[in-house]
Order: structure tokens, then sequence, then C-alpha cells
């Protein structure tokens, strides 16, 4: 019985000593797509993930620029590519890869993700 009056006595101590902190700093980060030069086709509409340490995986569509904007906590992060898009009677594939990017508030955080690209001719 003791035991359980000292645990109950206890339980709002321990509760009160252990801050949680729920402002997390989360800082705005551009995935700017770096297109082969023989594409002509339009930038938008690309999917990019960009993934951290911990697995936590964030997607976002490029825009009519080729760029996705993520808004991400502080860390060490990976951003991949791999989509296609259909235009001008040919089917675009395209993969890019690029990672230990560090994402910090005091840092430009605009990064380039080089891709290659392979094409196919659709046929009617």
């Amino acid at each position: 019985m003791r035991i359980k009056r000292l645990l109950l006595l206890a339980l709002p101590l321990l509760a009160a000593s252990c801050g949680y902190d729920d402002e997390m700093d989360v800082v705005p980060v551009s995935v700017r797509l770096a297109f082969p030069e023989s594409y002509t086709g339009t930038y938008d509409g690309i999917r990019v993930e960009f993934r951290d340490a911990t697995a936590s995986v964030f997607v976002d569509s490029t825009d009519a620029d080729g760029v996705a904007r993520f808004t991400v906590p502080s860390g060490v992060y990976s951003a991949t590519s791999s989509s296609q898009k259909t235009t001008g009677g040919y089917r675009y594939f395209f993969n890019g890869s690029k990672s230990n990017i560090v994402v910090a508030s005091d840092s430009s955080n605009v990064v380039p993700l080089k891709l290659t690209m392979s094409r196919k001719r659709i046929v009617p």
C-alpha cells in the first residue's frame, strides 16, 4: 500500500519534470529540378520526395518553373524524383537522387536536383 501511495505522489512530479516543447522549428526548402537540355516539355507536375533520416517523407509536385517547395524541420535529408510525363508524342521518364542535404535555418535551402531522362515514342 505504501508503494502505491508513493507512486501516486511521484507521478505528478514526474509529469511536471518532463518538459515538452510542442513548437518545432521548421524551415522552407525548395528543390529545383535540373532537366536535360534535350527536354522541351513543361516542368510542372513532376513528383519530388524529400526524406529525412527517420524515414519521414514529404511529397510535392513541381510548379511551372520545375520547383517543389517543402516546409520541414532542420536535419539531414535526401531528395528523389522518379516520374514520367507525356508530351509531344513522347513519354519521358525522369529519375534523380541526391543525399546528405543539410537543412538549417541559417542556409539558403535551395537544392538543385539533376535529372536523367529517357524517352519513348508513343505509337498510335
